[in-house]
């Protein structure tokens, strides 16, 4: 027994896949819809109030009339991609959980949204049209290693046109400040987020390097024991500015949020946007 579980426990290497693609779990994927959905929940997606606040502003800094085609990278449940629809633009948004998607293009169909939906991972982009701007939200750029990092960017960039921008946040190094390491756990004998079924949830936060951290939740059921592995990089503004340089974007600017807040130093997050240059 002690084999078995340690095995789960132990620190993995950085940036190790979840064996488990918990995004497609029957279970957790309709928990993690349910949690997107949540409009006073920062969970899966930002408060309703703030999504409302950021597509105003996206609207306003890159807007339909000059960049009518926009795709949302990683779009879940269409938060934002219905709110670009509405307001005039030629929507995409792609995702890798067919739940979220299959809600988000039946959500669609119900207001008469003219939206193209895809499952997809974006790591693997290959799409035939190209785009005027495309937003990466709730910091999911961060929780990837380097060198993915880099083929997104290169996917981007390649699905753009000359002069289309890119909108994006990640979690800052004051974020990391503020992330606690510790060790807890959790039971749920009628079921819970992780688990139809009875379980045991064992949750460790670990800082790995001096920019990533890690989340491991290892959940231990009457049959089986899965382990889950979270990662979230931290950058500073110079850290972000440099990898979009690499990738070949100007930049337009640094902000707080991806609602256009002024960047802070002590602010949880920072948004960059960034260009494809024209010729």
């Amino acid at each position: 027994m002690y084999k078995h579980m340690i095995q789960f426990l132990d620190r993995p290497d950085l940036y190790q896949k979840t064996e488990a693609a918990f995004w497609d779990d029957e279970h957790i994927s309709g928990e993690m819809l349910k949690a997107h959905l949540a409009p006073d929940f920062e969970g899966a997606s930002r408060k309703l109030e703030f999504i409302q606040r950021s597509a105003a502003w996206i609207g306003e800094i890159m807007p339909p009339a000059k960049y009518p085609r926009i795709l949302d990278v990683g779009c879940g449940p269409g938060l934002y991609t219905e709110r670009f629809a509405k307001m005039g633009y030629g929507t995409t948004g792609m995702d890798l959980s067919r739940r979220s998607v299959q809600y988000a293009r039946d959500s669609a169909a119900s207001q008469g949204l003219d939206i193209t939906y895809y499952c997809q991972n974006y790591l693997a982009m290959e799409l035939e049209e190209t785009f005027d701007a495309a937003v990466m939200i709730y910091c999911d750029y961060g929780v990837l290693p380097d060198h993915e990092r880099r083929t997104l960017l290169r996917n981007l960039y390649n699905h753009l046109r000359p002069g289309g921008k890119v909108l994006l946040d990640v979690f800052s190094m004051e974020s990391y400040r503020r992330f606690e390491e510790l060790q807890t756990w959790e039971t749920c004998p009628k079921g819970g987020f992780w688990k139809k079924e009875g379980y045991i949830a064992l949750t460790g936060k670990y800082r790995c390097t001096d920019h990533v951290t890690l989340e491991q939740i290892t959940v231990i059921g009457e049959r089986e024991t899965k382990a889950y592995c979270l990662w979230n990089t931290y950058f500073t503004k110079e850290m972000l500015v440099r990898e979009a340089g690499e990738a070949g974007f100007g930049v337009c600017g640094v902000l707080g949020d991806v609602a256009g807040s002024p960047c802070r130093e002590d602010g949880p997050t920072i948004a960059i946007l960034i260009e494809k240059q024209a010729g």
